[in-house]
């Protein structure tokens, strides 16, 4: 499962003005589809299927309340299975469709709403998804993937939803709550393997391509020998008997040692710090310099 929160841009994801050039960009491919006769998927969100573009910006663009005119309005998250994952939701594009929607709606939107640490709901979120077939730059076979639009603001345009913020559970200080996107990635995996039954391997999960990106060579060489060792088809869903060294959706090393790696990992995108408002967001962390060692003789 590859999931990325889009940066901020000039272009089709400039989120400080109106959603309209995202809610176009995400009908492109509907045209070619029809003139092939291959049916498309529309716009839809928690509750409704088959929602007109223009309701979508209608009620993204007017849920923006107390937010400057640079402020982030809205945002752009990418939720991409894999091939392995796409044959586990359906046979059809319909059938894969109907699994993706389902998946969004239980397991993503709840669990995004969750990591704020606001006591939100999947109900509180205001965002539309639209599901996408084909990717040009992809060889394989099933790309089928969803794009979200969700707004900054919640259904009751009240409080200020951020899930690119760097804070993480704040209980003092201006931002309140947080994002924590690490848990939001593990939670939306193990969400994914529990509704449709899957069989995750280790290589699949995000634990092992966090680590084998962000960690250091002692992690990355400890992730490996686990994977040789470990058995196959026994990485998802309950059914499996856990084994000594690796452990359903949290493998034995520390949960402490993932968070360290960094969010910039293989299913997050994330904005560099001039994209970034300082009210809302916190600048990375700079990495302290080495002490040079003074020179001389020791006695």
């Amino acid at each position: 499962m590859h999931i990325d929160f889009a940066p901020p841009s000039n272009g089709t994801y400039n989120n400080s003005g109106s959603c309209r050039q995202l809610a176009n960009y995400m009908e492109h491919e509907d045209l070619e589809r029809m003139e092939k006769g291959i049916y498309t998927e529309g716009f839809f969100n928690l509750t409704e299927d088959n929602i007109y573009k223009s309701k979508v910006i209608k009620d993204i663009d007017s849920n923006n309340g107390q937010l400057l005119k640079i402020d982030a309005k809205f945002y752009a998250i990418h939720v991409s299975p894999s091939e392995s994952e796409l044959r586990a939701m359906g046979n059809t594009e319909q059938e894969q469709a109907e699994a993706m929607k389902r998946y969004i709606r239980e397991v993503f939107i709840p669990k995004y709403a969750n990591n704020f640490n606001k006591e939100l709901s999947a109900a509180d979120i205001k965002y539309y998804g639209k599901i996408h077939f084909d990717r040009s730059r992809s060889d394989n076979e099933l790309n089928m993937h969803c794009h979200l639009i969700v707004s900054r603001k919640d259904q009751s345009n009240k409080k200020k939803l951020s899930s690119l913020t760097n804070h993480k559970n704040t209980k003092n200080g201006v931002i309140k709550g947080g994002f924590d996107r690490v848990n939001l990635f593990q939670q939306a995996e193990q969400g994914f393997d529990k509704l449709f039954n899957y069989n995750r391997q280790l290589a699949e999960t995000f634990e092992y391509c966090n680590t084998m990106k962000n960690s250091n060579m002692t992690n990355k060489l400890k992730m490996q020998e686990w994977e040789l060792k470990a058995p196959k088809q026994s990485f998802a869903g309950e059914k499996e008997k856990e084994t000594e060294d690796v452990k359903i959706g949290r493998y034995a090393y520390k949960q402490a040692d993932l968070t360290d790696f960094g969010l910039s990992s293989a299913f997050s995108i994330l904005p560099s710090a001039a994209n970034v408002n300082p009210v809302d967001e916190q600048q990375p962390l700079k990495s302290k310099r080495k002490k040079k060692p003074k020179r001389g003789f020791r006695q």
